[in-house]
């Protein structure tokens, strides 16, 4: 059974930084490609960065360009979203997702729509 499980989540006043994890059982992530995507209330589920198969490729939404990176640890099976200069407007419950159709594109929108493999969350908020 897959299970991706996302921690690292809080309270970060903005500009600071946090970063979250999501730790990956029952297949070998570095076959798959990830992506990391965030929903804030009342809005649409935004993708914000993703990495491709064997880390090939990594894309992020313009508005996180410059201030989130995202990587992977093959040995820990597990893959990182690292969030600095947080915004206010970056609070939302982020999610990490894949799966054998989900496509990590090298530049445009990030689409979780392939994505049949995601976590519970994690919930970021930035706030003074």
């Amino acid at each position: 059974q897959v299970q991706l499980v996302e921690s690292g989540g809080g309270l970060v006043q903005p500009g600071g930084s946090l970063r979250l994890s999501c730790k990956v059982s029952g297949l070998i992530l570095e076959d798959y490609g990830l992506g990391w995507f965030r929903q804030a209330p009342g809005k649409e589920r935004e993708g914000v960065a993703c990495i491709g198969v064997r880390s090939s490729v990594s894309n992020y939404a313009d508005s996180v360009k410059g201030r989130f990176t995202i990587s992977r640890d093959n040995a820990k099976n597990t893959a990182y979203l690292h969030l600095d200069d947080v915004k206010q407007e970056d609070t939302a419950v982020y999610y990490c997702a894949t799966g054998n159709q989900f496509y990590c594109p090298a530049y445009g929108r990030i689409s979780g729509a392939a994505a049949d493999l995601w976590g519970q969350g994690t919930q970021v908020t930035a706030s003074s």
